[in-house]
Parts: structure tokens; sequence; C-alpha cells
């Protein structure tokens, strides 16, 4: 192994990392990374899917702004509490077959309560408990896709190109919903509602029916690798709580992710802003986010290159210096075509940053618990996204208007700095093999 390999294999004591020969690296990545997609694209809360719900419940159902946001809220309870989700995998193996039994029971239990919701007459209690429960069980299934992910990164020493993989699959769809799940909602204005909601649901349930073959098909040699070098289950599930949170490696990553997540300016009040002040239609408050998803794409795919010559230390540091001035663009513009154009840099300063805090995550948590510290990852981004928001509304309506949540974001973003002072060197020295 070269010295940045062996450096990046550190982090699991006990257990050498395997480097792979290129072929067979980009074809365990792009296996890994296909549930994960899958999964973005059929999510309720989000990407193709959760475009049409939204206009569903303002058009169909008459829900006011306020309204829908409660639902959003309501529907959100999983995704606050994602570590639970990914200790379960961690923990439990159904059938006694690893991940590939996660994917195939909870995939198969989405899917049917997709089609079941999509044959009631689709009041808004409906809704809410059918939404409610596909999101619970799609974190059982998001879990086991996130932690076989992690854990094949770590084991043959390339979570940075993991990384790239596992950013973009999320991100795709929701750059995709915008034209997509525009076009979808806009098929469905001519149906009956209860056909509309059909049409949406089956569509969901027909994804998650991919991801179940996935699990039950897929290549063994992910799965297996997935489970190369796994210490035998030894703990009670207190002890491994204890050992998850007694990791001091964790917490760097746990305070990076609220604060790079908190972004008070970057939600509501942009949205708001770029209406208000800026006078944008609601197709080019779109344009300006998907415009700023897709600035991340080519980033990541930078950062899978990156990743295997310059170590994680370098790449967190140029990451979260380059993300204190993403938004700063946006105080030099006065119309919703200058917005446009603003988007173009901020996705692209805040890619590297993205991509380098996932990699952390994945080399951070303790052997066994990779379900565990992934979802705990992701649901840090949905708790501190939901009560940034907040904040920036109020500071948007009481304290000073947009400039004010901007500037309480750039702040924030600089925070990120002195906490890579606390990320263990040992985790961060290495490269990708």
């Amino acid at each position: 192994m070269t010295a940045g390999v062996a450096a990046a294999a550190e982090e699991v004591p006990g257990v050498p990392a395997v480097p792979l020969a290129g072929g067979k690296r980009l074809r365990l990545l792009l296996y890994a990374g296909l549930p994960i997609l899958i999964l973005n694209f059929a999510a309720p809360y989000q990407g193709l899917i959760g475009l049409p719900i939204t206009f569903f419940l303002k058009n169909r159902l008459h829900l006011s702004a306020h309204q829908t946001a409660q639902f959003y809220l309501i529907v959100s309870v999983p995704l606050f509490i994602g570590f639970v989700f990914g200790f379960v995998r961690d923990r439990w193996s159904p059938f006694a077959a690893g991940d590939r039994g996660h994917l195939v029971v909870f995939g198969l239990a989405t899917a049917a309560i997709f089609a079941v919701v999509g044959f009631i007459q689709p009041t808004y209690a409906v809704l809410l408990g059918g939404v409610l429960m596909i999101t619970a069980l799609m974190q059982f299934v998001m879990g086991a896709a996130a932690g076989l992910s992690s854990a094949v990164g770590r084991h043959h020493a390339m979570s940075g190109q993991m990384s790239t993989v596992m950013n973009l699959a999320i991100l795709a769809p929701q750059v995709m919903a915008w034209p997509l799940g525009g076009l979808l909602s806009g098929s469905l204005e001519g149906a009956g509602a209860a056909a509309a909601a059909r049409i949406l649901f089956l569509l969901g349930g027909g994804l998650m029916l991919a991801v179940t073959a996935f699990g039950a098909l897929g290549p063994r040699r992910l799965f297996d690798d997935a489970k190369a070098g796994a210490e035998p289950r030894r703990l009670a599930v207190g002890a491994d709580i204890l050992r998850l949170v007694r990791t001091w490696a964790i917490w760097p990553v746990v305070i990076i992710q609220l604060l790079w997540q908190f972004a008070p300016g970057a939600g509501v009040a942009l949205q708001y802003h770029l209406a208000n002040e800026m006078h944008a239609t609601d197709a080019q408050v779109g344009a300006f986010f998907a415009i700023f998803y897709a600035g991340f794409l080519p980033v990541y795919a930078l950062y899978g290159w990156l990743a295997q010559r310059f170590s994680l230390r370098t790449l967190l540091w140029v990451g979260a210096v380059l993300a204190v001035p993403q938004m700063v663009s946006l105080l030099f513009i006065h119309s919703a075509q200058g917005a446009l154009l603003a988007a173009i840099p901020m996705g692209l300063l805040g890619g590297i940053g993205q991509a380098a805090f996932t990699d952390l995550a994945m080399r951070s948590c303790p052997k066994g618990l990779e379900g565990a510290m992934m979802m705990l990852f992701l649901a840090l981004y949905w708790i501190s996204n939901r009560f940034g928001d907040l904040w920036g509304a109020d500071l948007y309506q009481h304290h000073g208007g947009y400039n004010t949540t901007l500037f309480a974001t750039i702040a924030v973003y600089a925070a990120i700095l002195p906490v890579l002072l606390l990320v263990p060197r040992r985790i961060s020295a290495g490269k990708d093999a």
C-alpha cells in the first residue's frame, strides 16, 4: 500500500484496506450509488415524487403555504431520527441476509404502502399518513444503502470517491426534479384527483420495486465487500450506542454538518427574496435552484479525482475556505436574471466542501456502525436545514431583510474553519487508493 492508503487504513483498526484496480473500483462505486439514486427519485419528500405532491396539496387540496409547510414538517419526523434506522441496519440482519435483507424487506414494504395509498381516495389525512409511513420505511432502506456504500468505500480505501458517488446520487434527482417533476405534475392536471394520486404513487411504488430487485439480484461482490473484515457482534445495544458516542472522531463531523446545513439565507428566505425583491417568477425561482444544485455536480466529479491525489485534510480546508464566500455574489445582484448567473458560482464553490465533509463522515465512524453514522449525518442535514429556515425567515421578516440572513450564513460557514482543527490527523491524513 502507498503511504496515503496506509494512513487511510488506520481509521479502521485491525482491518486493512484492500485497494482495487480501476475497472473493479468503478463498477463497485456505480453499484453502490444505484440504490441511493433510485431512492432519492422515489422519496416523497424531495425529487421526482416530492414536487408533484407539493403541487397536489396546493392545487387539488387547496392548502395554504403554511399548511403545506406543516405537512412537510410532520412527515419529516422520520428524517430527524435517521440514526435509529441506521442503527437497526447495523444491529439486525433480516433472514441473515445483511443489507440484501433490508433492501428486499423494506423496499417491498415501501412499495406496498405506495400502492395502497395510490388506490385510496387522496384526502389530506390519507396523504399525511401515507407519506409519513413511506418516509419511515424508506429510512430503513436508506440506512442499508448508505451503510453499504460507506463500508465498501472504507474497505477499499476509496471513501473520497464513494463520497462523490453518494453526493451525485443524492443531488442529481433534486436537479432533475424541477423540470421532470413539473412536467409530471402538469400532466396530472387533466386527470381526476384520485387518478392523479394513483399514477404518482404507483410510480413511487415501481421505483421501490426496482430497489427491491437490486437487493435480491444485485452483485454479490458489493454485498460481500461490505461485510469483509467485519468484527463479530459482541456488544449489547447500549454498549454499541456508547461506543459511537465515545468515538471522538464523530463529533467534529457532527458540528461541521450542523453548521454547514444551517444556512438561514439559502432556503425559505432566499425564495421570498427572489420573488419579492427581485420579482422572479415561480419558473425563475425553480431555475435558480436547479442551476445552483447543478453547479455542485461537476465539482463532485472533480472531487473523486482530487481525493486520489490530495489528503482529506487538504481537501477539507480547501472546501471550507471556498464555502465561506459561497453566497457573496447575491450581494451584487438586483434582478432575477442576475440571480440565475449568481447561482452558478454558488454551486461551484460549495461542491468541494460538501464532498469532503461526507468523506470525513465515512472515515470517522466506528467499524460496524456505518449505517448509524451515515444516517445520523443525513438526519443532521434535515434538522439543521429546517431550523436554519426558521431563523432565516425571522431575520428576513423582522431583523433587516435578506442581507441580514446572508451575512448570518457567511458567519456560520466561517465557524466551520476552527472546527477543522479538531479533526484527528489519523482520520484526515490519508488519500484514496
